[in-house]
């Protein structure tokens, strides 16, 4: 599933295509995807103003000249692709249509964004901009890391009193928002936390260390266009690159990367995720 580089690559691919512009057709190919679209859907998008693209967590959230939001998720499987971008920001003309583009929206610039999903865990839901944020999807999220409410004080306060592996300490979302099993394995490379280890026992001075290093993973990964490694696309259809750069994930039986180790990545399973780490360089 997309977490939050891939989710913020893919916001930045749809901005020029969407941000100040009206779509002036929305298309709804289908009744639902993980849940049922909301009522008139398409009739609600169309003639719409986009004033906003954002994202919270793993949502992008499209506020509306209609006082109401847009919030998309794209589940394990789903892409938003622009295409015939009059600016020349997209060479490639608008492609023919496929059988899994269940929403699709034609903008009045003349670039078409079109949401494919094969395997149907998308969302896509309207919501009243003004409590957009109430949402129940929303609402228990915690801060954004790379937002100024990420400091080293909340992440000791959360973690400090429980007695948690970090790895699934730093999974849930309402102590950090977006995070996934990906760059929560690369953080705790670079932070040298073993991803075993409990948060009661991990010193608070080690903890605070995690958080400009989460923004640093976070950044790398952003500036590579995130990670594909099933899936995942950006907005112009083109490939992430930040795969090639792991230390850890996915590297079992691989050897460490650190220029004084000659240990190997292990792999061990926590809460049914695997987490990828060197047992050298991490304690």
């Amino acid at each position: 599933m997309p977490e939050l580089p891939e989710v913020e690559t893919v916001r930045r691919g749809l901005t020029p295509a969407m941000e100040g512009a009206v779509i002036s057709r929305a298309q709804v190919n289908r009744p639902d995807l993980r849940w049922p679209f909301p009522e008139r859907m398409a009739d609600r998008l169309t003639g719409a103003k986009v004033l906003q693209l954002r994202r919270r967590s793993k949502y992008i959230l499209a506020d509306l000249s209609t006082e109401e939001t847009l919030l998309i998720h794209l589940g394990m499987s789903g892409r938003m692709l622009v295409s015939g971008d009059p600016l020349g920001q997209f060479v490639h003309d608008h492609p023919a249509a496929e059988k899994h583009d269940h929403v699709v929206f034609d903008m009045e610039n003349g670039a078409r964004v079109t949401f494919n999903d094969p395997r149907r865990f998308g969302a896509m839901d309207l919501l009243d901009t003004s409590t957009a944020e109430q949402h129940p999807l929303l609402v228990q999220i915690g801060p954004e890391p790379l937002g100024n409410l990420f400091t080293e004080s909340h992440l000791v306060e959360r973690l400090k009193p429980r007695n948690t592996a970090i790895k699934s300490a730093l999974l849930d979302q309402k102590i950090v928002a977006g995070l996934g099993n990906i760059y929560v394995c690369e953080a705790l490379f670079r932070a040298g936390i073993h991803p075993g280890r409990r948060t009661r026992n991990i010193a608070a001075a080690r903890i605070a260390t995690l958080v400009p290093i989460i923004r640093e993973v976070l950044r790398d990964a952003i500036e590579a266009g995130g990670s594909s490694l099933k899936d995942f696309r950006q907005a112009d259809g083109e490939l992430g690159y930040f795969q090639h750069s792991f230390d850890v994930y996915g590297r079992e039986g691989e050897p460490c990367r650190s220029a004084d180790c000659d240990a190997t990545i292990q792999r061990v399973v926590q809460s049914g995720r695997s987490s990828f780490y060197c047992p050298s360089c991490q304690r």
